[in-house]
């Protein structure tokens, strides 16, 4: 039984690092950019974009213009911010590799 008890206290250790990795995560904020930093965007773990920049010299430019590097700046920061989970991830996990498809917080 002594096999089982301490299955059961592994399991709860990675439950408990589980939910340390939600908290780390949740905490991440990334920067994207484009435009040669005339766009950037604020990005936090949850994925909420939570600030945008907008450089004064792009208010001469066309509406479409703006409209692609928000676009541009939105999909450089969610690509860091997977990069960065990833790393926090393997951080909290000791390099243990989730299965494909398990998705933390989100």
């Amino acid at each position: 039984m002594t096999d089982f008890s301490s299955l059961i206290s592994q399991a709860k250790k990675m439950q408990d690092k589980m939910k340390e990795a939600q908290e780390a995560l949740k905490k991440i904020e990334v920067e994207g950019v484009s435009g040669g930093s005339a766009v950037k965007v604020i990005m936090n773990g949850d994925g909420e974009l939570k600030k945008i920049s907008i450089n004064d010299s792009l208010l001469k430019e066309s509406k479409e213009i703006m409209e692609d590097l928000i676009v541009a700046a939105h999909n450089n920061a969610k690509s860091k911010l997977k990069e960065k989970t990833s790393e926090e991830i393997s951080k909290l996990t000791g390099g243990i590799d989730l299965p494909p498809g398990f998705k933390l917080p989100f």
